[in-house]
């Protein structure tokens, strides 16, 4: 069983809005769009705004500096699908969003 990182209760990211945790020393965004829970870098690769307070709309938050535009599923960016941030597994245990916490690189 994975470990988990508790991100806060269930219903308390408003629909298209999201929250930062840290995961592994690095910033995690976690969004909710459309009923559902996603996580992605927080940090964009292009040049390190935070995505978190981009706007969010049918599946794909934009940066705010630049306009690149990532979808929530699976963190590529939406014109280039090569270029790709972390996404992680996002679950709902006992009305607690929860990530699931990759194992550190060794």
């Amino acid at each position: 069983m994975p470990d988990l990182l508790t991100v806060c209760p269930a219903g308390a990211i408003p629909d298209g809005e999201s929250t930062v945790v840290t995961m592994n020393d690095k910033d995690v965004a976690v969004f909710f769009h459309d009923g559902e829970y996603f996580a992605i870098d927080d940090r964009c690769p292009h040049a390190g705004s935070s995505l978190s307070s981009g706007y969010v709309e049918d599946g794909v938050v934009t940066c705010p500096w630049h306009g690149w535009r990532f979808r929530l599923c699976d963190g590529a960016w939406a014109d280039n699908p090569k270029v790709k941030t972390g996404c992680y597994k996002v679950q709902i245990n006992d009305g607690l969003v929860q990530l699931e916490v990759p194992a550190k690189p060794g």
